[in-house]
């Protein structure tokens, strides 16, 4: 489904709307996606739960993902947004779009584990809280 906003961007709650190409341009952004292969992009699009993301002009300028089981918890992952859309309150309305979808909103707790984004994601009701466990199996790369 798309929603039209503001600005001339289009909301999309389908990852069927995602193209792995587009999706690892916006990952090189980053400086921890930008080595994910298309292969490891195309598994991870099939194993995600709900994608969102927006166009502008046609082109993918932002996107988020959902792991969840649609009852009790989500986990939101990969908040991007492209360098020349920042700013503009695209993130804000990317991740408002999301947790606000009718299948998550009603999912008592959603987490996210982020330390560079706590700031932006604590003005829209992320808060920070103890007692997280980790198993970590290989070093996480960054590139």
């Amino acid at each position: 489904m798309a929603m039209p906003l503001e600005k001339g961007y289009l909301f999309y709650d389908s990852k069927l709307a995602v193209k792995a190409d587009e999706l690892q341009d916006l990952y090189r952004f980053t400086h921890w996606g930008r080595s994910r292969s298309l292969d490891q992009i195309e598994r991870m699009l099939a194993g995600t739960s709900v994608c969102f993301s927006a166009r502008h002009g046609g082109r993918l300028v932002a996107f988020c993902r959902i792991l969840t089981d649609f009852v009790f918890r989500a986990s939101l992952w990969d908040v991007l947004v492209h360098p020349d859309h920042q700013g503009k309150g695209l993130g804000t309305a990317l991740i408002r779009y999301a947790i606000e979808h009718p299948a998550i909103r009603e999912i008592p707790l959603v987490v996210t584990y982020t330390s560079e984004l706590a700031p932006f994601l604590a003005q829209l009701g992320f808060e920070p809280k103890e007692g997280l466990l980790m198993l970590l199996r290989c070093p996480i790369e960054y590139s």
